[in-house]
């Protein structure tokens, strides 16, 4: 790419060579490394199939460890899903169900806070969506010792904000953004600081700062995440790299291009960690908060980044909340390995609580998933819930192979798939299936608790 210097590639590339690497140490409490992208979809990443944008250091990632198949979002668009990814409830109990401004509770029980009582260094860097400034949902009131980034959704569409946030305090950036809205979204007139490329760097000075203990890192950067505000030309990105000559449409290298500087993101950290000599110390999970998107002009189908899969983001069929799921720790996760087990990133929390050593709490929705990812038996997964809250209530509801669906309203017929046999979700077995149909709609009824601030309308 042309953003990456010969130093910096360099580094990268040693990294990903570094994975397969003896390390003379192991920490009882392991470093948990996540890293969210924002609108990725399953089929965008070359060890997913993806043949027109290049992937190289997520690949690498993914022949150091095991790649998931079947790794769920915990919704189809942001907000809840990270809701989902920190608390370890699905959207039927979660207290962010929607994109709407709902703060976190000020007792949450979070991930972060959680590590944090453990002992553990907890840092976020990138976007949040979940606490506004002043609001109990800011991460430093969630357990993150360090944050650094966008606390809005919509001021995470532009990707030259005037400010970004560290903590509840703003850091003034030298770009212009001409009718910038209250919440800092817009477009930017006068382009000189990237963002993402700000909060990397942020997120590896962690690494630095905290190497010499036990650090949890999420990272969000908000790659391909469009810009809404720039209608048809919203895929933002400093350059097209190896993209710019061909004969596509602008957007769609601008959209490869900005899978590209994900990728470039991920193999600058693996780089860092292996400077640190920590790769045996540290668990990677890499994935996405929802599937890909039809925004800022973008056209997912053009690089088929749903694959396969039924649908994109704000949908619930498996193309809207099937991500990627990666999954690397030297000497403890199976190299080379792929996997169909399901597993959704509610159990995140249970995962990484039972790693450093602490109780989750109970009634989580999420299970430790220790055993399954360290090449042992799959544990017996309790029912996989979504529901979405725009443009009607819809539900879906995952029980081993079958997966039912209802869409935009309570009074909508259910439908019924066999994802083992026809994971594209292309034929409706409701009428040919009516005992499991009755099955999972009572599971729809049963897996959720009413909502004051997400009330079922429709």
């Amino acid at each position: 790419m042309a953003h990456l210097n010969r130093r910096q590639a360099l580094a990268a590339l040693a990294g990903a060579a570094a994975l397969g690497q003896a390390a003379p140490r192991r920490r009882s409490q392991p470093n948990i490394v996540l890293i969210l992208a924002d609108d990725l979809g399953w089929g965008d990443l070359g060890c997913y199939g993806q043949r027109l944008v290049a992937t190289p250091h997520l690949d690498a990632l993914a022949a150091a460890g095991t790649r998931y198949t079947a790794c769920y979002a915990g919704s189809t668009v942001c907000a809840p899903s990270r809701c989902c990814l920190l608390t370890g409830l699905h959207t039927g109990h979660a207290r962010v169900r929607g994109n709407a401004l709902v703060p976190l509770r000020p007792d949450e029980v979070t991930l972060p806070r959680l590590l944090q009582q453990a002992g553990y260094a907890t840092g976020l860097f990138g976007k949040w969506g979940l606490g506004e400034p002043g609001s109990s949902g800011v991460p430093s009131r969630q357990g993150c010792d360090e944050f650094f980034g966008y606390l809005n959704q919509v001021h995470a569409h532009n990707g030259w904000p005037t400010h970004l946030w560290r903590h509840e305090q703003r850091v003034p950036l030298p770009n212009v953004v001409p009718r910038e809205r209250p919440d800092g979204g817009g477009v930017a007139s006068r382009r000189v600081a990237f963002a993402n490329d700000l909060i990397c760097d942020e997120a590896l000075g962690f690494v630095d700062r905290q190497r010499h203990r036990p650090f949890w890192l999420c990272f969000t950067p908000t790659l391909p995440h469009a810009n809404n505000e720039a209608g048809q030309d919203g895929m933002e990105v400093p350059d097209q790299g190896r993209y710019a000559d061909l004969p596509w449409p602008k957007v769609q290298r601008d959209k490869a291009a900005a899978i590209g500087r994900l990728d470039w993101y991920v193999g600058r950290l693996v780089a860092r960690l292996a400077e640190h000599r920590l790769l045996e110390d540290t668990l990677i999970v890499f994935s996405s908060d929802n599937g890909p998107h039809r925004e800022g002009g973008a056209d997912p189908e053009f690089l088929d980044s749903n694959g396969p899969l039924r649908g994109i983001k704000r949908d619930l069929y498996e193309g809207g909340i099937r991500v990627p799921g990666l999954v690397a720790w030297r000497g403890q996760v199976p190299a080379g390995r792929v996997c169909g087990e399901p597993w959704a990133h509610w159990d995140l929390l249970p995962t990484c609580a039972a790693l450093a050593g602490t109780m989750a709490p109970d009634g989580l929705d999420g299970i430790d998933l220790g055993s399954l990812w360290i090449g042992g038996p799959p544990p017996q997964h309790p029912p996989f819930y979504w529901e979405f809250h725009e443009g009607g209530f819809s539900q879906a509801v995952r029980h081993g192979a079958w997966k039912a669906v209802r869409r935009k309203s309570r009074q909508a017929s259910v439908e019924l798939y066999d994802l083992v046999n026809d994971p594209a979700e292309a034929h409706d077995l409701a009428a040919a299936q009516p005992a499991i149909t009755a099955a999972l709609t009572r599971l729809l009824a049963s897996a959720r608790r009413d909502s004051a601030e997400f009330p079922v309308k429709g």
